[in-house]
């Protein structure tokens, strides 16, 4: 996808001034042997999150997602104040408050200085760290062994793997369960996600891949599940292998008819072949129809400042000559410019003050809610476009 810059690397108007912005190879490959999609470029992890402007608790849907998964382990695991909950990446807190409101210590490990900030300042423990073996080691002699270890779109942004898991094993108990959830190879393909590809990002993961992973490290799996967050994600469920199996597990059923339905597709070159001339159709559908609105004499904002955005504006080479500013509710990047594109970020009132003929929805995975949220909008007459998965707008 040619060089681009960083997904979250929000220009302040001094960075802009400086004209500094660097860019890296974004390349997308597919490795036969343990069913991996990944990039190749490893941007250094201290560059992309020691300062980070992604807050998890911005999307209502990602919160509601955040609290039934602690709810269905709170009773499943009959997890109590003597138990134990670990999250990787915990970003401000937005999961491990669940846990908190029932009295369940927690221990949240971010890297993101200013973000683990914010979630210590709700009384979320947190410690700003990079996971990997020797933190889990530090961290379980000081804490314990966690009964539950969370790592949600965490393990796709890490090239130290093997470490991470290494960790992650480290600090379960002998019947403790790791839960991963990530975005699904799968729905990337066939959705044509292609905006979910970004340096963060560094692999795109099966439940194949993962349990290929996952084995190295004595960890097994046990169940598999399939949800619809951020576009089509997959939770999956690790073990150790010769631990008590305390956990839920209806799983295994659902995890052999996860494998089996992936042996169709997972290892078939032609099925990632198609990926690119999916993505060619839709940039050439999608400019097509933005040229055509600004041929009327109509205007076009962007929604959704997110990572996403970054991906497919670069891609596709769409700044200030088709859209006019964009917005995002999240403040810390209101203010600053979009990575390459260089468009100003307002708080979303603005749509109200300029009411623009078309919003371009950057963070489609959100559309539903965003269209919900901007009812005013609508009401004057405003439209909308949905890129992904498919191209939608209102005529």
């Amino acid at each position: 996808m040619g060089n681009t810059p960083l997904a979250n690397s929000f220009l302040t108007p001094d960075q802009l001034e400086l004209n500094a912005e660097i860019k890296y190879p974004l390349d997308l490959v597919f490795c036969p042997g343990c069913s991996l999609v990944q990039i190749t470029e490893t941007v250094s992890p201290a560059v992309l999150f020691r300062n980070y402007l992604y807050l998890s608790s911005s999307s209502d849907r990602v919160l509601r997602n955040a609290r039934a998964m602690a709810e269905k382990l709170i009773e499943k695991r009959g997890l109590t104040d003597k138990s134990l909950v670990v999250e990787i990446a915990s970003n401000d807190g937005y999961l491990l408050k669940n846990y908190v409101e029932w009295g369940i210590p927690v221990l949240g490990v971010e890297p993101a200085i200013n973000v683990a900030r914010m979630a210590t300042d709700q009384g979320i423990r947190t410690v700003a760290e990079f996971f990997n073996l020797s933190v889990a080691q530090e961290l379980r002699d000081k804490y314990g062994e966690a009964d539950v270890v969370h790592a949600n779109n965490v393990i796709a942004h890490v090239a130290d793997l093997h470490s991470i898991i290494d960790g992650i094993a480290e600090m379960l108990k002998p019947d403790g369960v790791a839960i991963i959830e990530n975005h699904y190879v799968r729905d990337l393909i066939e959705h044509c996600e292609f905006d979910a590809v970004y340096h963060e990002h560094l692999c795109y993961y099966s439940a194949t891949s993962f349990e290929w992973l996952f084995e190295q490290h004595g960890l097994t799996l046990v169940d598999v599940e399939r949800i619809p967050i951020h576009g089509g994600s997959i939770r999956v469920y690790f073990q150790k292998k010769n631990g008590p199996k305390s956990m839920f597990i209806p799983g295994a059923a659902r995890v052999v008819a996860a494998l089996d339905d992936e042996r169709k597709w997972v290892n078939d070159r032609a099925y990632y072949n198609t990926f690119g001339f999916k993505i060619g159709s839709l940039r050439a559908e999608l400019i097509t129809l933005l040229k055509q609105i600004k041929a009327d004499g109509k205007s076009i904002v962007g929604y959704g400042a997110s990572a996403k955005s970054t991906t497919l504006l670069n891609y596709f080479r769409i700044g200030s000559e088709t859209l006019d500013y964009m917005v995002d509710n999240i403040s810390i990047k209101q203010g600053r410019y979009t990575p390459g594109t260089h468009l100003m970020i307002y708080d979303p009132s603005k749509l109200l003050e300029t009411q623009p003929d078309y919003v371009l929805i950057l963070a489609w995975n959100f559309a539903d809610d965003i269209i919900a949220k901007e009812a005013e909008y609508v009401r004057r007459g405003g439209k909308f476009i949905v890129p992904i998965p498919e191209l939608k707008w209102d005529r």
